[in-house]
């Protein structure tokens, strides 16, 4: 008797072991069908298990659900759009919620992007269009929700990396990026900009200009000192990306026309910072516009290597300029003379 009693249970056993293999490792459907399902916001575990049920994709939840308690699977679910193969087995499948494993787009904001790359950036995942975005960014109410008085949300966007989750708002993506620029500026560096008497504000849009003239790291905090020295001389700051700001993109020529042109933010008619940033700048420009060197420097102007040579006068500068102008006019003969001798031969 006890014989066939430990029989029974052990057939029992088996069963349910084949029962739960066959369950968890043969999908439910075959094709390779791609399904994509939404899982709410706030959704419980068993919940999101009667989603895959009414998809044909698990044919057993008690299964599932015991499964999510046995691995604690069940006590949290990521919300989101998940992107599941018809032909995937239920344990695949259980393995791709219990993960978190949504579909996301990455967007890649650089240091120096301004609000003209990153709207091309968000329009190439099909979130929002780049004109859609472009009226967004100066919404009053997004303005307002972030504490944020400048123009636009350009230059409250911090240059990262982001994963944004497919189905979430615009302005949740948005929010997240200027959480992100919150973060990095530090209680230190409120601190220091309160002891400057610089706002937010009047901080990043000089981070910024100086994001867009800086190519070497060593070189944020002169290019800072610049424009210190000048606004506290009360000197236009003459920087060149400030007069192209909202007409072109930053990677076309500066011409002659560009530097006259009458905007808010073209700091060679205008005197004193821009209303608002330029672009996206990165840590490193935030703390040199809080850290300007102690040079009594005025003007800059780029050299071939794309350092800058740096003056004090104006006179200075100007024989900068005609040495660099000379230095340029020279390649550009070299480069003809070169052009005429591979042609003559």
């Amino acid at each position: 008797m006890k014989k066939n009693i430990v029989v029974i249970l052990a057939s029992i056993f088996i069963m349910s072991v084949l029962y739960f293999v066959f369950e968890m490792l043969v999908p439910a459907q075959t094709g390779s069908k791609n399904i994509e399902i939404e899982i709410p916001k706030g959704a419980t575990f068993r919940q999101a298990v009667d989603i895959l049920l009414n998809e044909k994709l698990i044919r057993d939840k008690r299964i599932f659900l015991l499964l999510g308690r046995l691995t604690g699977a069940d006590r949290k679910i990521r919300a989101g759009y998940y992107s599941i193969w018809a032909n995937m087995s239920p344990l695949d499948i259980f393995n791709i919620i219990r993960r978190g494993n949504i579909i996301e787009y990455e967007i890649k904001i650089l240091e120096g992007d301004s609000l003209l790359e990153i709207a091309e950036a968000f329009s190439k995942t099909g979130i929002i269009t780049e004109e859609d975005l472009k009226r967004l960014s100066k919404d009053p109410d997004l303005l307002s929700s972030y504490n944020i008085d400048a123009p636009s949300i350009e230059g409250y966007i911090f240059p990262d990396t982001y994963m944004i989750p497919k189905g979430i708002s615009t302005e949740d993506a948005l929010g997240s990026m200027i959480d992100r620029m919150r973060e990095k500026y530090s209680d230190e560096l409120l601190v220091k900009a309160d002891e400057m008497g610089m706002t937010e504000n009047e901080v990043l849009t000089l981070a910024s200009i100086i994001e867009k003239e800086a190519v070497v790291d060593s070189e944020r905090p002169l290019i800072s000192a610049v424009y210190h020295n000048r606004l506290k001389k009360k000197m236009p700051l003459q920087a060149d990306p400030t007069c192209i700001y909202g007409i072109k993109s930053s990677k076309e020529r500066i011409t002659r026309a560009d530097l006259q042109r009458k905007t808010p933010y073209n700091t060679y008619v205008v005197k004193g910072l821009p209303p608002g940033p330029i672009a996206s700048p990165g840590l490193k420009s935030i703390i040199a516009a809080l850290n300007p060197a102690d040079v009594p420097y005025l003007y800059f102007v780029a050299q071939d290597d794309r350092t800058h040579q740096f003056s004090t006068t104006a006179t200075e500068h100007l024989e900068a300029v005609r040495l660099y102008r000379e230095r340029k006019q020279d390649m550009k003969n070299n480069t003809k003379e070169q052009a005429a001798g591979n042609g003559s031969s």
